[in-house]
């Protein structure tokens, strides 16, 4: 088609479909909750992404109901909950709380607090079990989170192995929350695959990161929406100076990775209603990395690291058709990624999923739709 440019799916690998509050509450009744959820899932196929890696509290049961075609959707690689230790940034507790909240079988996998490597190991194998594709840690200090400084190591060395060896027993592997070098090279050192946000990192551990083939998946939208409303939706202002503080950071960071090597790929982190904005961190990256890294970063790369590579990632002959159809040059605008009317055209499998030339009926805003016209 004239004007119009073939890619590969997008792929995010780190989303949050389960926080579909920005301040990490789930306070609405589970229908809506559910149906909430449902929305964000189907909207981010029509966004053009066909791969998705769930970064933590979406209970894996929702992988397996797009899986079985009863929800329009991505394939969603799940993590189940979040591993955290006690007062770690998956420790959502105010300081004078006790008791944990877990998470709701079947909708939201929630977090599990667990110290010592026994504990970890017992909760990655728990994590395994209910369907995670991987598993997630929490390594560092965080932002949203009340009780814990950016800079704090989490988790001690033998703690994340435990979690690595788990996950490598069922060939596969962890990422971790991890912003601070001390915390990085911890991660590092007990064998983990992928690193998110990783903002303050230096040139030593960079070089490291590189010699250990990890990745670094950065998420720069999440600060850039946060940093100018997450006060408006509900987050703590002590939340959102440390959004601030660490996206400050965020650029440079892909600048020393890019420096030594580092294979880099691509997430989001939103929460709540900014979720719609997930195509906007390719047009953040690509003001560091040029347009055609933002878009091999979350194509060719996340695929590498979601161990799919073989599959999806890139147009070859023999590999999953996962594709879209875009308005235009996105090496000449590469904002048009960021505007789901340009995706005119979606495939999944070789399955045409949304095709907006043709009216195929989509889903925008929680809402049925046909192409063209509001329903």
């Amino acid at each position: 088609a004239t004007g119009r440019f073939l890619l590969p799916g997008l792929t995010d690998a780190h989303v949050h479909f389960s926080v579909t509050e920005a301040d990490g509450r789930t306070t609405r009744p589970l229908a809506a909750f559910a149906l909430r959820v449902a929305a964000f899932i189907e909207e981010t196929l029509d966004q053009g992404f066909t791969t998705v890696r769930d970064a933590g509290g979406l209970d894996p049961a929702w992988a397996q109901v797009v899986a079985n075609g009863l929800l329009r959707g991505p394939c969603i690689l799940p993590s189940g909950a979040f591993l955290s230790q006690t007062g770690g940034h998956g420790d959502w507790r105010a300081p004078h709380q006790d008791t944990i909240e877990h998470g709701i079988g079947g909708l939201v996998a929630g977090f599990v607090i667990c110290d010592g490597a026994d504990e970890v190991r017992k909760a990655a194998r728990d994590q395994l079990r209910r369907g995670a594709t991987q598993i997630k840690v929490m390594a560092s200090g965080g932002a949203a989170s009340p009780t814990d400084p950016i800079d704090a190591t989490q988790f001690t060395v033998a703690e994340l192995r435990a979690a690595v060896d788990e996950a490598r027993v069922r060939d596969t592997y962890v990422l971790a929350h991890a912003y601070h070098p001390k915390s990085i090279a911890n991660c590092l050192e007990a064998g983990v695959r992928s690193i998110e946000h990783g903002n303050l990192l230096d040139e030593k551990t960079a070089r490291d990161m590189a010699g250990e083939g990890a990745f670094l998946v950065p998420t720069l939208v999440t600060y850039e929406v946060l940093s100018e409303c997450g006060e408006q939706l509900g987050m703590a202002k002590s939340s959102v100076e440390k959004i601030r503080y660490v996206g400050a950071s965020g650029e440079d960071s892909i600048c020393i990775a890019m420096e030594a090597g580092v294979r880099i790929g691509s997430g989001s982190d939103l929460l709540g209603e900014p979720m719609r904005e997930k195509a906007r961190e390719l047009v953040l990256q690509a003001r560091v990395m040029g347009p055609l890294a933002a878009i091999v970063a979350a194509t060719k790369t996340n695929a590498e690291l979601f161990g799919l590579s073989d599959r999806i990632g890139t147009l070859e002959e023999g590999k999953q058709a996962d594709l879209i159809l875009v308005d235009g040059d996105p090496l000449a605008d590469i904002g048009i990624l960021a505007d789901a009317s340009r995706i005119r055209v979606v495939l999944k499998a070789g399955a045409v999923v949304k095709d907006l030339d043709n009216g195929t009926t989509i889903t925008s805003g929680g809402q049925a739709v046909s192409a063209g016209r509001s329903a």
